[in-house]
């Protein structure tokens, strides 16, 4: 299972383009519509899901930084530089982030919050 999914601030597919398989527990990808066009009024139903772990979605609203992206070994596999609307989907493994810069970082993640017993430091 991939780490992270890291998109470009310049990614612009010319049509939708989805990233993940339908079995993550997060999609990401690209809706595109040409003009003109619509989405129907909908709601999402109450489905029952069984996630496992936690997924962030980050993306970079100011600033500059290195993501550190770790396997479950907590070994460091790869150093990202994330800047003004780079967007990483961080799935499996650990992460860590050093800011170049002041830095805003917009996340999304599963809820509900349950502070920090959900994470392990290191």
């Amino acid at each position: 299972m991939p780490l992270a999914y890291f998109i470009r601030a310049d990614w612009m597919p010319g049509k939708t383009e989805f990233l993940t398989p339908d079995s993550f527990g997060q999609q990401m990808g690209m809706i595109v519509y040409p003009k003109d066009s619509s989405i129907q009024p909908h709601l999402h139903l109450p489905v029952i899901r069984e996630v496992h772990g936690t997924t962030e979605c980050i993306f970079v609203r100011k600033g500059r930084c290195a993501l550190d992206i770790y396997n479950s070994g907590k070994e460091i596999i790869r150093t990202l530089e994330l800047a003004v609307g780079d967007i990483v989907l961080l799935i499996n493994g650990g992460h860590g982030f050093r800011m170049h810069e002041d830095t805003v970082l917009f996340e999304v993640k599963q809820g509900p919050y349950i502070g920090l017993a959900d994470k392990e430091r290191f």
